[in-house]
């Protein structure tokens, strides 16, 4: 038997690194094949690694807390076997998702630590500086701790953490967080998209007062078992808008000088979690009913919340719906989600006096923004999209919706 290492592996979608969350083994122990020995958190999804070995760790060479970059060794181990140890043991964390008060939720790292609450890396980062234990934190009802809670207890007992001088400046004056994970990976995608692709904004406005209406008869046939939201008909409506408009579904394969008009409708929704936004998308969404696209929205929003979202659920997606109405505002000028042709932003629905032949009436208003790839998308194809969105939405029954 040989010592050897074992190195972080690729596990897809252009990531490059990963942060050791968690290590599920010590040095010294026997661990099996398949057995998990980590779990990381990459910029994208939270995956939990596996041993691809029978054998003893020896050495664990990367720190809790720590990013490494693949293919960099992160333990030593005897293995039992003499033979090729592939570096390919990783698998996307499949955990259920968050549930109700009442129900346990059973995840891979609560089976292992019940007793530590789910934090992200940033919440883990701020309660190392400020010396809290997170298994003495009372996490929220969802069960994660968040920087509020944490503040909110070092205000409380008058925690004081020395931050770094750097230019003579006095202690507290400045903070610095460390660009990485999710966060990282949006550095670069936004980036990316605005270097990359020329965009141009067309505002409109569309009477939701139909769609209000439709909401309010689906949600007594659903129950309360489905959460309905505006959200799942503006998805009806953007894929049947995208039927006609294919180019605002559609993406640039730079290589080969192509567009790609993408018959298939993976639609994004834009999730806003602690450590910012996350893309997951509605697979086939234009073979999907009101009520399916709503438990699906309401499912991959509640994993991405909690870090539960997998590669797959990210990737693949063809055009995004990226909801700011709850916030406030008038309009936005969003950034399309590279590489993606076209993203449409939501905004706040309110009544406002509008004219309906010849007459002042009141009805349910919404501003919406279609941000385009210019190279890809003239401002007249966005203007007609944009039209053919309002006439879905203002007249709902054009969707064929099961009343």
């Amino acid at each position: 038997m040989m010592r050897r290492e074992f190195k972080l592996p690729d596990v897809g979608e252009g990531v490059a690194e990963g942060e050791i969350k968690k290590w599920l083994v010590k040095e010294g122990e026997r661990v099996k094949e398949f057995q998990p020995l980590a779990e990381i958190i990459t910029d994208k999804v939270n995956v939990e690694m596996t041993s691809p070995f029978t054998g003893t760790i020896l050495k664990l060479r990367a720190a809790e807390g720590q990013t490494v970059k693949v293919g960099e060794p992160i333990l030593e181990f005897e293995a039992e076997e003499d033979r090729p140890v592939a570096e390919t043991h990783v698998r996307e964390d499949k955990s259920v998702p968050a549930q109700t008060a009442s129900t346990s939720p059973v995840t891979a790292s609560a089976a292992i630590q019940a007793s530590v609450p789910r934090a992200t890396p940033a919440v883990r980062k701020r309660a190392r500086e400020l010396g809290i234990d997170l298994s003495s934190v009372r996490p929220g009802p969802d069960g994660r701790v968040t920087l509020a809670d944490l503040e909110r207890i070092a205000s409380s007992r008058g925690a004081r953490t020395e931050e770094k001088r750097e230019g003579g400046q006095a202690p507290g004056r400045e903070d610095r967080v460390r660009v990485h994970g999710i966060r990282k990976r949006i550095f670069e995608r936004m980036a990316e998209s605005k270097r990359n692709i020329p965009h141009f904004s067309y505002v409109d406005e569309a009477d939701m007062t139909n769609i209000i209406n439709a909401r309010n008869i689906l949600s007594k046939k659903y129950g309360e078992g489905v959460k309905l939201t505006y959200l799942p008909f503006i998805i009806k409506a953007v894929v049947e808008a995208l039927k006609e408009f294919p180019y605002l579904n559609s993406s640039y394969d730079q290589q080969k000088d192509e567009i790609v008009l993408k018959h298939y409708y993976n639609i994004g929704i834009a999730v806003a979690t602690d450590d910012g936004l996350v893309v997951p998308n509605i697979k086939d969404a234009d073979t999907k009913t009101v009520e399916q696209i709503a438990r699906e929205v309401d499912d991959l929003a509640s994993r991405a919340r909690s870090g539960k979202l997998v590669l797959s659920e990210v990737q693949g997606g063809t055009f995004t719906i990226t909801n700011v109405g709850p916030i406030g505002g008038l309009f936005s000028t969003p950034v399309i989600n590279y590489p993606e042709s076209a993203i449409l932003a939501t905004h706040k629905i309110q009544q406002r006096p509008v004219a309906r032949n010849g007459q002042i009436v009141i009805r349910d208003m919404m501003y919406f923004t279609v941000a385009c790839d210019h190279r890809i998308v003239d401002g007249a194809v966005a203007a007609m999209f944009g039209n053919r969105l309002i006439e879905y939405l203002e007249h709902p029954f054009l969707m064929k919706l099961e009343f």
